[in-house]
């Protein structure tokens, strides 16, 4: 029986071109003694049943592509190894996550691949999970790691379960409050008149940078603003490593507008990709990350207050009804440059620490594509107690990416320790909230 792609999910599709590719990444760091590839294969063989997504191929015609379940999906063609003549040292993974993200999905086969890389020269391995967006958002590829990666939740009823996305969830359609549509369309669709320093044509080269810091660490730096959230403090730190960054490459900014997904997701539903987003001017130009905090967190509560996101997957849907010439224009719109400077999403994992075959994962991360004009993207998941952050961008516009995957982890010590010197109305140093050094891009300037 074949499944229709559905609109969000051609969107998608149609956005892979020349210089783009349309899946994501996940990255999982495994100890040494990882699983061995015969070993994995079996195992997502027995549990593929339990996601049948995994098994659905394009097809269908141009006008009407459906998915159409592939019943001779070959698993070995799905499961590869990476192994290099020596172990990698992180210059040599960060080269070989570029090459991998770089690489197309067959569409002649469903479209997802897992690659086993390693060993690493300080051991253990990763391994690079590649979805294709079309079929699957953040939020329904965890669910799908749980069907056929993470070793089943134990049956202990207090953190044992799902909790997965997106930055930002928000109240179902039905029941929201009623905003104007003009409200939607000022705070959202209308584009700025300023470039940002990520407008610019994207090419085909990419660079990827990796970081990990614990989310409890951000727990207690939101918990000190009145009504902040985990999300809030990820979005505060992200202004406070671009304040970094900016200062060195390219000059003072007042504000950078990003654009937040925020999942659309209900329990039960089966749907792929399912989320709209709200957009959120970071304060870059603020030196202090406290101050920084609370403005983030005064935006998101208009932002969620008036239910943006919802308003604007309502608007969309009723365009795309009445007027398709209209929605199509609505999503160039959205798609521009001066629309916002870069997307910043957050995907929440499971809450418990995960295992792959009895193997404990260290920290995962996620890798999205950049897009027309959006030179850079910042991708983040939480698994446990481990935030990852992955960027990727495009190298000629955006010049040393693991010095910015350094200041994400700079910034996050930051906040927390002006968080902890209020609370105790002290200026003492705390100890810094830093990435493991598997994951640590560089330090920041």
């Amino acid at each position: 029986m074949q499944v229709p792609l559905t609109a969000e999910d051609r969107t998608i599709l149609a956005l892979e071109g020349r210089h783009l590719v349309g899946h994501t990444a996940t990255v999982v760091h495994l100890p040494d003694g990882a699983p061995d590839l015969r070993g994995l294969r079996e195992a997502v063989s027995r549990r593929l049943p339990a996601a049948p997504r995994l098994t659905w191929r394009l097809g269908g015609t141009a006008d009407e592509p459906a998915w159409c379940p592939d019943g001779t999906l070959d698993v070995t063609a799905h499961v590869r190894s990476v192994d290099p003549v020596t172990p990698l040292d992180p210059a040599g993974l960060r080269t070989e996550l570029v090459r991998l993200f770089g690489e197309r999905l067959d569409r002649t086969r469903p479209l997802w691949r897992m690659d086993v890389v390693g060993p690493l020269a300080g051991g253990g391995a990763v391994l690079v999970w590649r979805v294709h967006h079309a079929l699957a958002d953040g939020g329904t590829v965890m669910r799908l790691a749980e069907d056929v990666l993470w070793d089943p939740a134990p049956a202990t009823g207090a953190a044992g379960g799902r909790r997965t996305g997106a930055a930002g969830s928000g109240t179902p359609v039905e029941q929201l409050r009623r905003s104007s549509a003009a409200g939607v369309l000022t705070g959202e669709l209308i584009p700025g008149l300023k470039r940002s320093p990520f407008d610019a044509a994207v090419g085909r080269e990419r660079d990827v940078a990796l970081t990990a810091i614990p989310v409890s660490a951000l727990r207690e730096a939101a918990h000190g603003v009145e009504g902040a959230t985990v999300n809030d403090a990820v979005l505060a730190v992200v202004a406070g490593a671009l304040r970094r960054w900016l200062e060195h490459r390219h000059g003072p900014l007042t504000g950078l507008r990003v654009k937040v997904p925020v999942t659309l997701h209900h329990d039960g539903d089966q749907a792929g990709n399912r989320d709209s987003w709200f957009r959120v001017d970071l304060p870059v130009d603020e030196p202090d990350p406290v101050v920084r905090l609370a403005a983030v967190r005064r935006e998101t509560a208009r932002r969620k207050a008036h239910h943006d996101a919802e308003q604007l997957d309502e608007l969309m849907t009723r365009l795309a009804r009445h007027s398709p010439r209209l929605a199509e224009w609505s999503q160039r719109l959205q798609r521009s440059g001066r629309s916002f400077a870069l997307n910043v999403s957050n995907v929440r994992g499971p809450d418990r620490p995960v295992t792959v075959l009895g193997a404990p994962v260290a920290a995962v991360q996620p890798l999205v594509e950049v897009a027309e004009h959006h030179a850079l993207r910042v991708a983040v998941l939480s698994v446990g107690d481990r935030l990852g952050f992955g960027l990727v961008a495009d190298p000629s516009v955006v010049g040393e990416l693991d010095v910015l995957a350094g200041a994400v982890a700079e910034a996050a010590g930051e906040l927390q320790r002006a968080g902890r010197g209020r609370d105790s109305e002290h200026t003492g140093i705390a100890p810094g909230v830093g990435p493991d050094d598997a994951t640590r891009g560089g330090a920041c300037e």
